[in-house]
């Protein structure tokens, strides 16, 4: 006798004749369906009794191993195919920093994923990845607290197939100067240093850099020449003493360790689950050694490429709906007799679009973050959830970081704050009005407190996890002493043949002026833990006619972290024009891209035609 129908939450009715019956149960999530057939598929027959050809392939398991997926062609017909499914993937989260991206990819790829609860869970672990991020004391800490730090060494030592992201490398090493200097596992000889600023290298060191492969290690087969994206302070240099481990490299004013390999261990310093296509290479090869995966491009990359950033100003409408928009010297409503918030698009659906077209990496600004409660505002979090099942670079979101007490009395944190869009796929937090409040406390009393929102967040995540988003208006003058602020030369006169500016801080979406100028503010927030600058130039914005130089290369060249061009682009000349005239590592966009008035791949054509480095 057949066994019984299964009906799915589709209306799908499925016919099974295996002898003896099996019970199914549906999978948590659909996966593609030829991405973890092991064995011969063997035949069961199946009918449909709905169309569902674009939808996605619901998965069903058995008890022992095997699993079913429902397949559909053109055609009105579907099909059930079946093998043995794949160990789950262990994956040891202490609690620090995005790792929602990183489950996403593994899914992405067709792999389950167990936690680890205990010290146990590790050595039994079939493959187990250890995605790090965050400060190296914080990590041992809780690694040796937890009792996992001797079952971590224990499963290495005994060549149990491993995968280290990042700070997962950098823990297996001897020790850390990162305010240490502290012990690490002491699996591989060497000390965890920054990298030198001193003779004016950007750091941390954050983007999409090029890698020299230096031995055969399986899992990075085919990466060379492409570029992958990193995001740390410090590294490991190579040496004599560990050397036999090195299998790439990387050069970022000196060369260090990129990767690691020696045997089933395998650790690398970049973020393959932010890397694209690349980075997802590299992780299907781990987790599974005998797929045979699309060989990639051949790619050009030699050095560290400039950022191509497409931000989405997000807020919601009149309706109550969150929707993408832009402002015009930040005003978003239409200059109509309606008033309406300007309305470009979907923010998930625009963010998978952006990461199709090649941007390095989404900037996610929820504009109206200042007047509300964050925690409260679940669409966002819920943008930031959907769009990193998907998008594979890295993604940053800012508005109303901040200490925050809600209407019921309940006090929160910026670090809870920060922590709950880190859990929801932020790689890194954007920091407006807090920072400035911040700064100029900092530079009134020149006592670091520890307690503002840029110190907490840097302090536990790392600084390379913190951008601060500068708003400054550009105020004309006369006389450069008129102001006790830093001011420059401008290019072109003001208004009443002016040759002189400064340029005023505001808050509150640049409602509100403040007593305190871009380079100031710069200068202070660098020493208070910023990893990042987002600089954006109120007068520019929304004018199409190119950034503001003389700021961005007065803040680029006061500051030793990366700074990020915002405000103004318009033409891909006006993005060669800001590399070539200025430090800056990034350059950000929103309108021309949302507008489609220049696609993201003419301004990396460009780039590359004037000479300069960029991800393809």
């Amino acid at each position: 006798m057949d066994a019984p129908a299964l009906s799915s939450s589709r209306g799908v009715s499925i016919h099974v004749r295996p002898s003896p019956p099996l019970t199914l149960r549906r999978a948590s999530s659909p996966i593609k369906p030829y991405s973890r057939i092991k064995t011969k598929p063997f035949s069961i027959c199946a009918s449909l009794s709905s169309d569902s050809s674009k939808k996605p392939c619901p998965r069903f398991s058995f008890p022992n191993g095997l699993f079913l997926v429902l397949v559909h062609d053109s055609s009105s017909c579907s099909f059930l195919y079946g093998g043995v499914a794949a160990a789950a993937v262990t994956l040891l989260d202490y609690g620090a920093g995005n790792v929602r991206s990183l489950r996403n990819a593994i899914r992405c790829l067709g792999f389950d994923i167990k936690d680890v609860q205990k010290p146990e869970d590790i050595l039994s672990a079939n493959r187990l990845v250890f995605p790090g991020v965050g400060a190296f004391a914080a990590a041992m800490e809780v690694l040796e607290q937890s009792g996992m730090a001797e079952a971590l060494s224990t499963y290495i030592e005994s060549d149990r197939p491993f995968l280290g992201i990042c700070l997962g490398l950098q823990l297996l090493f001897e020790s850390s100067e990162e305010n240490g200097p502290v012990k690490g596992l002491g699996l591989i000889p060497g000390v965890v240093g920054r990298f030198d600023s001193s003779n004016g290298l950007a750091v941390p060191h954050i983007g999409w850099n090029a890698v020299q492969i230096t031995k055969d290690s399986g899992i990075l087969d085919d990466i060379g020449r492409h570029h992958v994206y990193f995001v740390h302070s410090y590294r490991v240099i190579p040496s004599d003493a560990n050397w036999d481990w090195v299998s790439s490299v990387c050069n970022y004013g000196d060369s260090f360790i990129s990767s690691i390999t020696r045997g089933n261990v395998h650790a690398v310093q970049f973020h393959p689950e932010k890397s694209g296509d690349v980075g997802l290479s590299i992780l299907r090869k781990f987790l599974d050694p005998s797929s045979s995966s699309k060989k990639l491009a051949h790619g050009k990359a030699s050095q560290l490429a400039k950022r191509v950033i497409a931000c989405l100003d997000v807020r919601a409408n009149d309706k109550g709906d969150l929707v993408v928009t832009k402002g015009d010297q930040y005003d978003v409503r239409e200059h109509s007799d309606e008033h309406q918030v300007r309305n470009l698009g979907k923010p998930v659906e625009l963010a998978g679009q952006y990461y199709k077209d090649g941007a390095d990496e989404i900037s996610f600004l929820n504009i109206t973050g200042f007047r509300d409660f964050p925690l409260g505002d679940l669409p966002m979090l819920q943008v930031l959830r959907y769009t990193s099942e998907n998008v594979f670079v890295p993604l940053t979101v800012g508005g109303g970081i901040r200490d925050f007490t809600d209407g019921n009395g309940r006090y929160y944190s910026s670090l809870e704050v920060a922590s709950e869009y880190f859990r929801s796929g932020a790689d890194k937090i954007s920091i407006g009005s807090d920072a400035v409040f911040a700064a100029e406390e900092y530079l009134k009393t020149g006592v670091k407190t520890g307690k503002s929102s840029l110190e907490q967040i840097s302090r536990v995540y790392g600084n390379q996890a913190v951008v601060v988003s500068i708003d400054p208006r550009r105020v004309y003058i006369r006389n450069p002493n008129d102001v006790k602020f830093k001011t420059i030369k401008v290019s072109s006169p003001g208004p009443s043949g002016e040759e002189y500016a400064w340029y005023q801080c505001t808050i509150n979406g640049g409602r509100e002026g403040r007593p305190i100028g871009a380079y100031e503010l710069a200068k202070a927030v660098e020493e208070l833990g910023a990893g990042e600058i987002l600089l954006n130039c109120i007068d520019c914005d929304g004018q199409g006619q190119g950034f503001d130089i003389d700021l961005i290369k007065l803040i680029s060249d006061a500051v030793t972290i990366p700074v990020i061009a915002s405000s103004g682009a318009g033409a891909v000349q006006h993005f060669s024009d800001v590399f070539q005239k200025t430090s800056a590592s990034a350059a950000l966009a929103a309108g021309i891209f949302h507008r489609k008035e220049v696609p993201i791949s003419s301004v990396k054509k460009h780039l590359l035609q004037e000479g300069i480095e960029v991800r393809m």
